[in-house]
């Protein structure tokens, strides 16, 4: 397998067949995805014989010839939709996400439907109805999450490139944790129609790649207006490669002090000291930083995506789509059966905290608060851009993937893998996680976040970071 844009050339200039990238891809994920000791990141894919009969025209766009995954809470017609939830499963959408048909129009294939945290709750996979997804790194060691399965599958090599969704750091941190790049682009950038709503304030469409300019590629094609979602923002999507090669030199990268507190693992405070000493080393200039209201971020973070999420999920109650359980002797009794066999014990966890912050009494006191502590949050990222940086540095994970099962029976401490993400979906910010090297063998990742439609500025710090750590 090699870069997205050297398959899409290579199918252009017919030096390949169309259709053998997607047959290559599909044989290697039914090679390393199924059985016990398999990978377990997708839940639906093309068949090999299926993939041996496939025709892929060779005057596509952008993508020609080019195979993707895709994480099964984004629509398809050709794969089920599930969310990795019992009360979708064999579900198929009757229309496709925004994105997926982007990919397609490029000229993409898509090869499958990637395994998550069901209804993308959760950071490491492990709450999918269909089984957790092992980190090809280390099976014994989770993938992160929500998007587990789109970044082990670019991961170990599936594909080039995979599409997941990013609410709090669902595509930085797994990405980080399995040593591949993945971006959350600006809030409103890249149309939310077709993903299945988590917390739609929060909720963005993210890209997995083995390389930033892979990654890129994804976001130039789905990037974009679309009129079929309220939140998508109207305005011309620029060239993110056109600083490719600009480099360090006179960029100003702000450290945010409270990022590199006690939390921080060793090892990963390393590799976070030893990128910013190469990014200088190439004419950067590091300015440290305070963002003083990170402290209420996590908090707020979970009132407002659980608040949402209540409201979201309360669609599937096994009348209109998905499971039903009609053993009930009345419809309240349905809704109660259905959504009690349907859904996952994270899943229910999380719409009972978000019902409770709403209701009539409590809804000042948890989510008024929640909204206001958020306002400070994006004023300290404005206050910070605002005094000259040109982006922001910090780790992507407080640790490296930890252990399987470590963290399932302790939710809190499962919900601090998110701490240094959050921040970005809250104030709607453009963020990329680089890999940054390892640490006791496991990949780290080291987050760059940059201002409010800044995806330029970004991804020059995130070329001229990958570039000088490759360099040593």
């Amino acid at each position: 397998m090699t870069d997205i844009a050297s398959i899409a050339e290579a199918v252009r200039e017919e030096r390949v067949d169309p259709a053998e990238p997607t047959r290559a891809a599909v044989a290697r994920l039914h090679e390393q995805n199924g059985g016990s000791q398999g990978l377990n990141a997708f839940l639906a894919a093309l068949s090999e014989s299926d993939a041996s009969e496939l025709e892929v025209p060779r005057d596509g766009g952008r993508l020609v010839g080019v195979p993707i995954a895709v994480k099964d809470n984004l629509a398809t017609k050709e794969f089920p939709t599930t969310c990795g939830s019992k009360i979708l499963e064999g579900y198929r959408s009757p229309y496709e996400a925004t994105v997926v048909r982007r990919l397609k129009e490029a000229g993409a294939v898509i090869v499958g439907k990637t395994n998550l945290d069901e209804f993308a709750m959760g950071s490491s996979t492990e709450n999918s109805a269909y089984g957790p997804v092992q980190n090809p790194h280390d099976p014994a060691r989770v993938p992160g999450g929500s998007s587990g399965g789109s970044a082990a599958a670019v991961a170990a090599g599936i594909v080039p490139g995979a599409l997941g969704s990013d609410t709090g750091g669902s595509v930085r941190q797994p990405a980080s944790f399995c040593g591949v790049v993945g971006v959350k682009p600006t809030y409103g950038r890249v149309s939310r129609y077709g993903l299945v709503a988590f917390a739609s304030s929060l909720d963005q469409v993210g890209m997995f790649g083995t390389t930033v300019a892979d990654a890129v590629e994804l976001l130039q094609v789905v990037a974009g207006h679309d009129p079929r979602d309220s939140t998508s923002v109207d305005r011309p999507v620029p060239d993110f490669l056109e600083e490719r090669d600009t480099g360090a030199e006179g960029l100003v990268v702000g450290v945010p002090s409270e990022y590199f507190g006690d939390a921080l693992e060793a090892g990963v405070k390393a590799r976070c000291q030893a990128a910013l000493d190469v990014l200088e080393a190439n004419g950067a200039q590091i300015r440290e930083v305070s963002l003083p209201n990170t402290g209420y971020s996590l908090a707020a973070y979970y009132v407002i995506a659980n608040a949402e999420a209540s409201s979201n999920l309360a669609r599937f109650d096994g009348v209109r789509y998905g499971v039903r359980d009609s053993a009930g002797e009345d419809l309240g009794e349905m809704y109660e059966r259905t959504r009690t066999v349907g859904f996952g014990r994270e899943v229910k966890r999380r719409i009972l905290l978000g019902t409770f912050a709403l209701t009539a009494g409590y809804h000042d006191r948890y989510y008024g608060r929640a909204q206001a502590a958020r306002s400070l949050v994006s004023a300290d990222f404005e206050t910070a851009f605002g005094g000259g940086v040109d982006v922001l540095f910090t780790p992507t994970s407080p640790t490296v993937a930890f252990p399987v099962g470590e963290r399932v029976q302790n939710p809190l401490q499962m919900y601090l893998a998110d701490v240094f993400t959050v921040t970005a979906n809250l104030a709607g910010l453009p963020a990329v996680s680089v890999p940054m090297g390892v640490s006791d063998g496991l990949p780290v990742g080291g987050q760059l976040i940059a201002p409010k439609w800044g995806e330029t500025t970004l991804f020059r710090a995130a070329f001229a970071l990958e570039a000088a750590m490759e360099a040593g």
